[in-house]
Formats: structure tokens, sequence, C-alpha cells
């Protein structure tokens, strides 16, 4: 349960965040847009309690497996941090490349805006999609399930910050960790931007593999995906790819072809309504 708990002890820190944005900044705002946002947290934080529920005895089967007995110190902890890092960077790029994963990482980027809200913005069926099964590495190496999810954790809140308009560039920082221009290149849809910046907390990753982007003041970025949803309806936000990719598998002939649907590069659900 550390996510949940972690998450909802921040959250006052968070409101501030959006509520100074919000009176300061109002033009990168829409009310119904931040609702939706809002409601979708909800749904997401709901049933990622309950996924941990369920799985956390399977997490502990697994971890007697472990090659390792690690036991938390700074050093260990520092080196969950980065291998989490790590694997949150190809869950995150997977996410863009697998249709099964896009069907739910597509309600974060399904926005148009881009302001702190956004980072609210996540899907119910990230359990459902799998995103648990990128931390199993860590968990087979020795690390404890509880400290893997409480790292996780931490990573999904430093990311919370990087949601934003109102910050240029910040020097040597952007040289190393995520930050809100790079995040705003991974959030735009322009030539060149789309599918750029993965990072989580460290923009090395992305530096190492060939993908990163540096924000350029003279392209803007367009915020959403290709193919506008204009909705603010949670639930369709949250099951428009869902429908689309299985009448998608559904309509494809072949074992191989359905395989390529549910794991080859996503497609829009908007063009095909």
């Amino acid at each position: 349960m550390s996510i949940e708990i972690i998450l909802l002890a921040l959250s006052p820190v968070f409101i501030i965040f959006v509520s100074y944005e919000f009176i300061k900044y109002r033009r990168y705002y829409d009310i119904k847009d931040s609702l939706a946002n809002t409601a979708l947290a909800l749904m997401h934080q709901g049933c990622d309690a309950i996924a941990l529920i369920v799985l956390m005895p399977f997490f502990y089967w697994l971890h007697q497996y472990r090659l390792f007995d690690i036991e938390l110190s700074v050093l260990t902890i520092f080196g969950a941090f980065l291998l989490q890092d790590f694997l949150y960077y190809w869950f995150h790029k997977a996410s863009h490349h697998i249709h099964w994963l896009w069907a739910a990482h597509v309600v974060h980027h399904s926005s148009t805006k881009m302001n702190f809200s956004t980072a609210f913005r996540q899907s119910l069926m990230y359990p459902l999609a799998g995103m648990w099964l990128f931390w199993l590495p860590m968990i087979l190496i020795g690390f404890d399930p509880l400290s893997v999810f409480t790292v996780v954790a931490l990573n999904l809140a430093y990311q919370f910050f990087v949601h934003t308009q109102t910050v240029s560039t910040l020097g040597w920082f952007e040289k190393v960790f995520n930050t809100p221009s790079h995040h705003r290149v991974h959030h735009a849809i322009n030539p060149g931007y789309l599918d750029k910046n993965f990072a989580g907390v460290l923009i090395i990753w992305d530096k190492l593999f060939g993908t990163f982007v540096e924000e350029d003041k003279s392209k803007p970025c367009k915020y959403g995906i290709i193919g506008q949803l204009n909705s603010n309806n949670p639930v369709v936000i949250t099951f428009h790819q869902w429908e689309h990719l299985l009448k998608s598998v559904y309509k494809a002939s072949g074992i191989k072809a359905k395989c390529r649907v549910l794991f080859g590069y996503p497609t829009s659900s908007i063009k095909y309504k």
C-alpha cells in the first residue's frame, strides 16, 4: 500500500501547486478537462490499491526466489532508485510502441492541455495492461516488494512536477534530470517530438538510447494524441482505445495478424470511428 500512502501524503502539495498554477496561469487550464483529470486520478488510485492487495502475495512468493538478500542502506536505496528509473524508461517506451500497453497509457496523453493537473490523468487499466511486470526484475534481484513499490511511488511523485508550461529551462539540471521542458516534448505530437523523452526522473536514459529531443522554442508544442479524442467523459477517455484494440483484433485474420495488432505499433482509435 506504499504507493497510495505516499501519494496521499503528498496530495496537499500537489493541490497547492495546481491551485497556484490555475490562479496565475488560467490560460493553460480548462475546467472540464481538469475535473476529468481528477476523476481519472481517483479511479486509477482505487484500482491500483486493489491490484496491490491482490498481487502482493504473488510478489512475496516470487521474492523467495531472489538472487541476493539486499538489505536497506543508502547505497542499496540509491541502487533501487537507479534500477527502477531505468526500468521505467523501458516501460514508458514500450507503452508508446506496443498497442496493448498504449491502450492504457493513451489516457495520460489524451488531453490537449499541459498543466499540473495533467499529471493526475492516469488509467485504471494499468494493472490489467501489466505495468507491474516491469518491476519484477527488481524483486527477483532481491529488493523487497514493499521497497520496490515505494521507489515506484517516489518516481511517480517526482513526475508530477514536470507537467507544466510555466517553467522554462533549468540550466545544468536539464543535462541529467527530466524537466518540464523535456516532458513538454514528450507530450507533444509535432513531427520530430512524437515518441521522444521517455524519462521518469533521469533524462540520461533518453540520451543513452537515442530518444532525446530538446524543446525548440520556435516550434511550440501541440498537445494531445494523433486524432484528438475531444471528450471529457472519464469512461470514454479510459476505454476508447481498448474498444478500438479489441475490434481491430477481432477483424484481423489469423493468429499472426491478431498478435501484430495487440503487440505492434498503436493505431488511432479516432479515425476508425
